[in-house]
């Protein structure tokens, strides 16, 4: 009943806030198909290829106190931790040798991270190994120091805005967090040249599909390269330990919306929505994702790096992870790649 909208996507025509709306309350009969044609434009542009990108959580100290997060600021039973630069260096040796190709440096909002320590880690990686790329999520800073970061040898970044609805923000932000700042961000990242990804929380607390209907013409608008979406995890040491999760049903019907929407954009399987369904990462790579990021922190910090509850793979070491996630991959009739997996422009 709702194909013609699905096929309108894949025109590449533009739908309505209406007809996103109606495509999102009305998913059950249009999923399995929007899934295969999701799966039929990733497979144009990207073959069946899925990127790995090899996770360097640098550090769980943050000064924000978003109501959502295991790392917030305000969170007094959590044991702290930073990487140093060799440390940094050091696990992306080891991703190195397994096959990664991108590194992705994330980590909380902390000022012990200047753009000195961070320009050397970057310059570090980049010298080693000169087919790589350097990704990194490391929050709201300056247009000084994304341009110093740039400049010292990165090649994308991650900020997730969290919701396009500035009033849903402020329920999910402490009032000294603002909005358009965070989008002032994104726009800065994209004047400097990065490849730039945005994202949000599928079932985040108030959230309704009529503010999803909205990310979707957000997304269209701003064309990222990159768009991280993961089901909403509470956190028992959070504002929000109370609420319901995510769900990954939703969370892989929008995969597809957003493979279709945006066809080019690379969109990963993430570790939420592994954690909330055991085969979620394969239920995203089979609604259009292509996209996975194991983790390369050392084993001794991961479980510090808590953003919700009960996440997945902190116990295994890399090289077990991505043994294991090569056999879920080819379960999907796609095959993780040595590549950096950059945005395909221009197709």
């Amino acid at each position: 009943m709702y194909k013609h909208l699905i096929d309108k996507l894949e025109k590449e025509e533009k739908l309505s806030f209406e007809e996103y709306l109606t495509l999102i309350k009305n998913r059950e009969s249009v999923r399995e198909y929007a899934a295969e044609r999701a799966r039929e434009v990733r497979n144009r542009i990207y073959g069946n290829q899925v990127f790995i990108r090899g996770l360097i959580e640098l550090s769980n100290y943050c000064k924000n106190n978003c109501y959502y997060c295991g790392i917030r600021a305000g969170n007094t039973q959590l044991e702290r931790y930073r990487l140093t630069v060799d440390e940094i260096i050091k696990c992306a040796d080891e991703g190195y040798s397994l096959g990664f190709r991108t590194f992705v440096l994330q980590g909380g909002e902390d000022s012990y991270y200047t753009d000195e320590k961070l320009c050397a880690a970057i310059k570090g990686i980049k010298e080693k190994y000169h087919d790589c790329a350097v990704t990194l999520s490391l929050g709201e800073r300056s247009f000084d120091s994304y341009k110093a970061l740039k400049e010292a040898g990165a090649d994308r970044y991650l900020l997730r805005h969290e919701t396009c609805n500035k009033e849903h923000y402020k329920k999910l932000h402490p009032e000294n967090m603002s909005f358009d700042n965070r989008i002032k961000c994104v726009e800065n990242l994209k004047e400097l040249g990065y490849q730039v990804g945005v994202g949000f929380m599928v079932g985040s607390p108030y959230q309704t599909d009529e503010d999803l209907a909205n990310e979707m013409l957000f997304l269209k608008r701003i064309n990222p390269q990159m768009v991280g979406i993961g089901p909403f995890i509470p956190h028992k040491d959070t504002p929000f330990k109370d609420y319901q999760s995510g769900t990954a049903e939703l969370t892989v019907f929008l995969l597809s919306l957003i493979r279709l929407s945006l066809p080019r954009v690379l969109l990963p399987a993430t570790t939420a929505l592994g954690t909330v369904d055991f085969s979620g990462r394969e239920k995203g790579i089979n609604a259009g994702a292509n996209v996975l990021m194991p983790n390369l922190s050392p084993v001794s910090v991961r479980e510090k790096y808590m953003l919700y509850n009960n996440k997945i793979c902190t116990g295994e070491e890399a090289a077990q992870c991505i043994g294991c996630l090569s056999r879920r991959v080819e379960s999907t009739l796609c095959k993780i790649v040595t590549d950096r997996g950059d945005y395909k422009y221009g197709i």
